[in-house]
């Protein structure tokens, strides 16, 4: 099998708005549904536990932001196949037949946990393969996916600091509703992100929670979820690129034993597209240029 024949409408979309009103990008590494034939026959899984790591429809949730003047990219292919929001070699050299390369980062705590570059597992820890793959699968899907994807999403920062002065990468991910917080164990709605404070300024990451909360939502700062490799490495507010992650209760919106959508999927769009609005007027408002007051 080809890449073309394992994804035959490509590995990933980009949604641009006709004009670019504001310096947005929202990201959906995670929400990729295509499960190429070849990979579930290398898999000890079935279709339904295989996707148990997957951001179901977050890209839909997110969809409005081309209109909103901000471009949206989302990957095509699932989390369990390949994480770009990882380094690009993460790596547990126990899932493959061959030695690793010397560029492989194998002591993470990412790789500790199964969650790699190429998954060792799904959901609470399902091995997603029977034994060991061959590296040249893994360095097949990180030449031929996640560098084109990392790629574009360079691309995309880079257009918008060069029309604005500066950028805001909005990466959007889901969480499962088991997810507790805190001493009394609250389950967030959702969980912004900024690497406690180093991938953005505070304004941001205020006016992010501050929107969420005022729509009477249950809001969490950085804890469980700070933000992964991308919030990691494309937030550099010091060059005028800030980065925040959107986690969301998958039960919000998800029956996640089905992966089906519920009856609360049409109202959290509603928010969503409010929230990203009102982010972008909040942006016009207070100009978050590289210099903006902390």
């Amino acid at each position: 099998m080809t890449l073309a024949e394992d994804f035959p409408h490509g590995v990933f979309s980009v949604r641009l708005p006709a004009e670019q009103l504001a310096p947005f990008v929202f990201n959906s590494p995670h929400s990729g549904r295509v499960y190429p034939a070849r990979f579930l026959q290398m898999s000890r899984l079935d279709r339904v536990t295989i996707r148990r790591s997957e951001d179901s429809f977050v890209e839909e949730l997110f969809g409005a932001a081309p209109s909103l003047g901000a471009p949206l990219l989302f990957a095509h292919f699932p989390r369990a196949f390949l994480d770009v929001n990882r380094e690009p070699f993460e790596l547990d050299p126990k899932m493959f037949r061959e030695t690793l390369p010397p560029q492989a980062n194998v002591r993470s705590a990412r790789v500790a946990g199964g969650l790699g570059t190429v998954p060792k597992v799904v959901g609470e820890g399902q091995e997603i393969y029977a034994g060991r793959i061959s590296l040249a699968e893994a360095v097949g899907r990180i030449d031929n996916i996640y560098r084109p994807y990392h790629q574009e999403l360079d691309r995309l920062l880079a257009e918008t600091k060069s029309l604005f002065g500066s950028a805001v990468l909005v990466d959007c991910h889901s969480m499962p509703a088991s997810i507790r917080v805190g001493d009394h164990g609250m389950r967030p709605d959702f969980i912004v992100g900024d690497r406690f404070g180093a991938s953005a300024k505070r304004p941001l990451s205020e006016a992010a929670l501050g929107l969420l909360a005022g729509m009477g939502y249950t809001v969490a700062h950085n804890r469980p979820y700070a933000g992964g490799f991308i919030t990691e490495h494309y937030g550099r507010p010091a060059e005028g690129i800030q980065a925040i992650q959107i986690e969301i209760n998958r039960g919000l919106y998800l029956n996640e034993r089905t992966l089906q959508k519920t009856a609360g999927f049409e109202p959290l769009f509603q928010d969503l597209t409010r929230f990203c609005a009102n982010l972008i007027a909040l942006w016009e408002e207070w100009n978050w240029t590289p210099l903006a007051a902390e």
